[in-house]
């Protein structure tokens, strides 16, 4: 089985590379074969979603902070 793959990118959408299902909020589905790739708005102003379309290089929209990593926590066999 292959795996889906996110990448979140700075100041820009989230990309997937499939197989991925995307479902949208009245249960249409949207299929990603393997191997392509969609990008996904994280901005809020595309007008497409939850689909990119540019519109973050138009607003302006900055996120290019890296996520925290967390530590797992210990397990009682730690």
């Amino acid at each position: 089985m292959t795996e889906v793959t996110i990448t979140v990118r700075s100041n820009g959408p989230y990309k997937l590379v499939g197989p991925v299902t995307i479902v949208d909020p009245d249960g249409r589905e949207f299929e990603l074969p393997e191997g392509s790739a969609i990008a996904l708005c994280r901005c809020g102003h595309s007008r497409n979603k939850p689909f990119c379309d540019a519109s973050h290089r138009r607003v302006g929209f900055v996120a290019d902070d890296t996520a925290p990593r967390v530590v797992p926590p210990l397990t009682a066999t730690d």
